[in-house]
């Protein structure tokens, strides 16, 4: 797919009314959501995420925890004991290295222990606003689904994007594949036959002939 205004004006209109992203989320909240987020269900990472900040809202807070107490609370999201350890460092990285406040340069962010770009990027885009291209599962699938890239990475598919997709779009790009991938572009057995992308998409198009 080729016609990057065409893809846009398809995709707004599968995913219907959605949230315009603003930005200004809390940064440390996004920050430790996404990575909470790893290798879990969306449903699992808001309860664990609700757990863990009803009780320690700040990378200060979290910091002093007992890896065991975070350990308990975050256990919805799977894979709590490597979490755990990962959001409590991530958190005293915060308070030694940027005085209690996460960062808003893509360095500085990666930097920190266990932060990846696909991290990164996010805070990037709905804490600060900052144009970034997250690719989580999602938006890795759809892309080479669709044809937009061919890539076999989420590191490139996030070069690739960056190359093809004008920048005033990155920020909303993100939110309108993790809607999409989660309403009708599904990992296995995706809605081919009624999606309005069909004819421009190159997996689309070969299951619909």
């Amino acid at each position: 797919m080729k016609n990057i205004n065409l893809f846009f004006k398809l995709l707004k209109k599968e995913v219907g009314f959605h949230k315009p992203v603003v930005g200004f989320e809390n940064p440390f909240k996004v920050l430790i959501s996404t990575v909470l987020s790893q290798r879990t269900r969306d449903e699992n990472t808001a309860k664990a995420s609700k757990q863990l900040f009803s009780k320690f809202p700040s990378a200060k807070k979290l910091a002093k925890a007992k890896t065991k107490e975070i350990e308990k609370l975050i256990k919805p999201a799977g894979f709590y004991k490597v979490k755990a350890k990962r959001i409590k460092k991530i958190a005293l990285d915060i308070e030694q290295k940027f005085n209690g406040k996460v960062p808003f340069s893509l360095e500085q962010l990666i930097s920190l222990d266990g932060v990846g770009r696909k991290t990164a990027n996010c805070v990037l885009v709905y804490s600060f606003r900052i144009p970034a291209i997250p690719v989580d599962v999602h938006v890795h699938r759809i892309s080479n689904r669709i044809g937009l890239v061919k890539t076999k990475s989420p590191e490139e598919t996030e070069q690739k994007l960056m190359k093809l997709i004008p920048r005033n779009k990155w920020i909303e790009l993100n939110d309108l594949m993790v809607k999409f991938g989660q309403k009708k572009c599904f990992p296995r057995n995706p809605k081919c036959e009624n999606c309005l992308l069909n004819k421009e998409c190159d997996f689309g198009k070969k299951r619909i002939k």
